[in-house]
C-alpha cells in the first residue's frame, strides 16, 4: 500500500497511528533496557531475591486490566453511535486509572514499611529497580490520562461519531499498551528473582 495514496484525513491518521507505534516501540525499549539491567544485575551478591512485590501491585494490576476493557466498552459505544455511554466508559476509565496511581503508592508504602527505599544505607538493588520500573509506568500512566483527557474533552465537544473515533483508537491503544506493559513487569518481576 502506499502511503503517500489517498484523502488528506487518510493520510493524517496513518501519519497519527505511525507516530503512536513508533512511541511505543521507543517505550518498549526503554523498558526492555531496565528488565535487562535487572536481570544482569540479579547475579549480584547484594540482590536480594526472597524480596516480594508488594500486595498492592497486585490489586493495581487487576485495576488497570478492567480499566483497559473499559476503555475498550467506550471505543465501541463510541463506534455505535453511544456517545453518552462511550462517555461514561471513558470516566470510568479515567478514575479506574487513579484508582491504579493511588494502589502503585501504597506499593511503595508497603516497601517503605519492610524498610526497603529508593536509596540509601537500607535500600535493596533489587527493590530499587522495583521503585525505578514502577515510578517511570506510573509517569506513563499520567501521560495516558492526560490523553484520555483530552478524548474526554473531544468526546463532549461532539468531535467522536460513528465514522470518525480516531482520537479514541490512539488513546485506546495507548492505554492498552500500558496495561499489556504492567501485567508483564509484574510477571516479570514476580519471576524474576
Amino acid at each position: 500500500m502506499d502511503l503517500t495514496q489517498g484523502t488528506e484525513e487518510e493520510k493524517n491518521a496513518r501519519a497519527k497511528k505511525m507516530m503512536l507505534w513508533f512511541g511505543i516501540v521507543s517505550l518498549l525499549m526503554g523498558f526492555a533496557g531496565w528488565t535487562s539491567a535487572y536481570i544482569v544485575s540479579s547475579s549480584r551478591e547484594d540482590w536480594s531475591s526472597d524480596v516480594a512485590l508488594p500486595q498492592f501491585f497486585i490489586y493495581s494490576t487487576i485495576v488497570i486490566i478492567i480499566s483497559s476493557f473499559c476503555y475498550m466498552l467506550a471505543k465501541n459505544a463510541i463506534k455505535e453511535g453511544q456517545s453518552s455511554k462511550g462517555t461514561l466508559w471513558l470516566w470510568i476509565t479515567f478514575a479506574l486509572g487513579i484508582v491504579f496511581i493511588v494502589l502503585q503508592f501504597s506499593g511503595f508504602s508497603e516497601m517503605v514499611a519492610q524498610g526497603y527505599y529508593f536509596t540509601g544505607p537500607t535500600s535493596s538493588i533489587k527493590m530499587s529497580y522495583v521503585f525505578l520500573i514502577a515510578m517511570v509506568h506510573i509517569v506513563h500512566v499520567v501521560a495516558g490520562m492526560i490523553s484520555l483527557l483530552v478524548v474526554l474533552y473531544n468526546q463532549s465537544k461532539g468531535k467522536y461519531s460513528k465514522g470518525n473515533y480516531l482520537g479514541v483508537t490512539l488513546g485506546a491503544t495507548f492505554w492498552h499498551f500500558l496495561d499489556l506493559l504492567w501485567v508483564y513487569l509484574v510477571i516479570f518481576m514476580t519471576f524474576v528473582k
